[in-house]
């Protein structure tokens, strides 16, 4: 540990408890009293309010005007910030996030957590892969530095890309990077998943003038068509998870009726196909009628 991760988890620690020795101190990082004396005076200089209480429990502690106040977060308020940042956590798979949760664990000690929300994502190999483009892309983007990389498109071709990056954005399961493309002169947007050999260059930027006009956020949804489908009662509470209640009535024979919007492309394809037998489209005859030769085209691979 160096010290400036140490002088963090110092001050992390006297804001969860009232006092601390230099005993303490030293023993937890494996350093000398003279160690912890000078992280303390350095602290003291950065402003940091902290002050020695003598006697056989004395140590160091930090005024308690530092901390937050205990009064503006409920447990409840608690609860609620670590559940959001639990799930950020398990999507960004970073320590970061780890650590500013303890952080506020930290501020508003004592008060007990009574974690009544679980959440689980599966560990997928390929996620620590697009975590280390994702460090790359955030970097960059701090550093404003430009970024090189190959490319890969939804046919299959490769293209080498030069990009001055600007913004990430997290959207249903996947991860992008918009910025302006110097090949293409022009802002695009990239998958994260489709970049390969990703570096950051020597070479800084300075943000252009209409990135602040361009449309952030979102922008990654295909034209979507309304489809009505008839489904089996087992996949009712996947489609209402995605839909909600109110897309589903009862129809004849015990099935129901969906009434759904998906993506008029092989994207919305591969989502119906994923049911199997448990869903058949009914309305609009087009689109049956365009399901049906993918259906017909994926069945030619095993013929």
């Amino acid at each position: 540990m160096d010290k400036i991760e140490r002088l963090i988890s110092i001050i992390m620690i006297l804001l969860k408890k009232e006092v601390v020795s230099a005993s303490e101190f030293s023993q937890l990082f494996n350093v000398s009293k003279r160690t912890i004396l000078r992280d303390m005076e350095t602290l003291s200089i950065s402003n940091i309010p902290i002050y020695s209480v003598n006697g056989v429990k004395g140590g160091y502690r930090i005024m308690d005007e530092y901390k937050v106040d205990k009064r503006l977060l409920s447990s409840s308020d608690l609860e609620n910030i670590i559940t959001a940042l639990s799930g950020l956590e398990q999507i960004l798979l970073t320590e970061e996030v780890e650590r500013t949760i303890k952080k506020i664990e930290a501020m508003v000690s004592p008060l007990s957590l009574n974690r009544s929300i679980q959440m689980s994502f599966y560990d997928w190999e390929g996620r620590s892969e697009i975590l280390e483009t994702l460090k790359a892309c955030q970097e960059s983007i701090l550093k404003k530095r430009v970024v090189s990389f190959e490319y890969t498109d939804k046919d299959g071709a490769v293209t080498s890309r030069t990009v001055e990056p600007y913004e990430l954005h997290f959207s249903e399961s996947s991860w992008y990077l918009k910025g302006f493309c110097l090949h293409r002169q022009g802002y695009r947007t990239f998958k994260l998943s489709r970049i390969d050999q990703i570096a950051m260059e020597e070479r800084a930027f300075h943000p252009r003038e209409d990135w602040s006009e361009q449309e952030h956020g979102g922008g990654y949804l295909p034209q979507l068509v309304t489809i009505k489908a008839c489904i089996s009662p087992n996949i009712r509470d996947q489609i209402v998870e995605r839909y909600g209640r109110r897309s589903i009535e009862d129809h004849s024979s015990g099935s129901l009726l969906a009434t759904i919007s998906v993506p008029q492309n092989h994207v919305g394809f591969q989502f119906l196909a994923s049911f199997g037998t448990h869903l058949k489209v009914v309305e609009p005859k087009t689109y049956v009628e365009d399901f049906r030769n993918y259906l017909y085209q994926m069945m030619e691979n095993y013929s």
